[in-house]
């Protein structure tokens, strides 16, 4: 997703905020950022990630409503655990990665649920298919860095993963849980 997630926003995650830090958070650190995904396939949980990714992001915990988060996913670098699952998901069925390449995210708004909690809301894209989603984020401080993480659910359907044979959601349940952290520094002064 140069994170545009399926699984994205992602997806959604990094907007948010709201304690009483006075500091934007702008630099986003990939080697402590991760998103992942769990499927079901037959019933059985199957796991995976997208190690590339990328964000650009503005978060202020004190202004939560200006933050911004913008998430590209490379679906090319799936990692199902398995080389064959990789490369299937790859084909026009699933992610369709000759013609899309990518997914995207971009955040709509973000506001405070609680502190430290939020929920950011965006327009993700997948497959030349765009769907508004929202996803509770929570914030923490881990020294000078921020930490946000969050969850949500994407059905495949609506974005045309999975056709065909597929589509049959006894074989591939529809839900797909996508997770997320991104961790960030605080913005250059």
């Amino acid at each position: 997703m140069t994170v545009a997630v399926p699984l994205g926003t992602a997806l959604a995650m990094m907007c948010a905020a709201g304690s009483v830090w006075a500091v934007e958070f702008q630099k986003v650190l990939p080697e402590k950022s991760e998103i992942r995904f769990v499927s079901r396939q037959m019933g059985v949980p199957v796991e995976g990630r997208f190690p590339r990714f990328e964000v650009k992001l503005a978060f202020d915990p004190a202004k939560p409503e200006a933050s911004t988060a913008e998430i590209t996913v490379d679906l090319g670098a799936i990692d199902t655990g398995s080389e064959e699952a990789n490369a299937e998901a790859r084909t026009k069925g699933w992610f369709d990665i000759k013609n899309f390449p990518k997914a995207h995210f971009v955040s709509t708004s973000a506001k405070a649920l609680s502190e430290n909690r939020y929920e950011v809301s965006g327009k993700l894209t997948i497959k030349g298919r765009t769907r508004d989603i929202a996803a509770p984020v929570t914030f923490r401080q881990e020294g000078q860095n921020a930490v946000l993480e969050g969850a949500f659910t994407l059905l495949r359907l609506q974005f045309a993963i999975g056709e065909g044979p597929w589509s049959d959601v006894d074989t591939v349940a529809d839900e797909v849980q996508v997770r997320f952290k991104v961790t960030a520094a605080p913005a250059a002064k």
